[in-house]
């Protein structure tokens, strides 16, 4: 018998420019039925830090933040069986359909948080006609993580 997660559904509008995928909820982000719920994930940080922001607090804020600076959110994997939190055990998984996202927004560049992410969206999108970009993962297991590769990323985007 298998134990299939589910993910979120995707966030977004049609005014959304970015879309962030990551790979799948981490177990703290199912608990609370949101992304990045893992208070040591860097990913709210470094959002709000780009756009000059505090943190909103709860889940509605957050999705209000994403839409109000353009950004898109969703994981590349829908469902899928995990051990725990480790990307490294995503196995008998289903790819988000992407389309749900880009016939509905003017997405100018899509980030992959990490490498399973993008390892697993370069199989099965890697010619999708939308520029995207591999950048290092915000967990706190990543003690590669670079900030000033995510503000560049964004910078394409949103710089003026």
């Amino acid at each position: 018998m298998t134990d299939l997660k589910c993910g979120f559904s995707p966030v977004f509008d049609g005014k959304s420019k970015v879309l962030i995928l990551g790979s799948f909820p981490s177990v703290k982000s199912r608990k609370i039925e949101f992304y990045y719920g893992n208070p040591q994930n860097r990913f709210w940080r470094v959002l709000c830090n780009y756009f000059g922001e505090e943190i909103p607090q709860d889940t509605q804020g957050k999705t209000e933040f994403l839409l109000k600076n353009a950004i898109a959110l969703w994981d590349i994997v829908t469902e899928c069986e995990i051990e725990g939190s480790k990307d490294a055990t995503i196995k008998n998984y289903r790819v988000a359909d992407l389309d749900e996202v880009l016939s509905k927004a003017e997405i100018k560049l899509i980030i992959l948080n990490g490498g399973t992410a993008y390892s697993i969206f370069k199989a099965s999108y890697g010619d999708i006609g939308v520029p995207y970009i591999k950048l290092p993962s915000t967990s706190p297991a990543n003690t590669h993580f670079d900030e000033n590769l995510w503000k560049g990323a964004l910078d394409c985007v949103f710089k003026l």
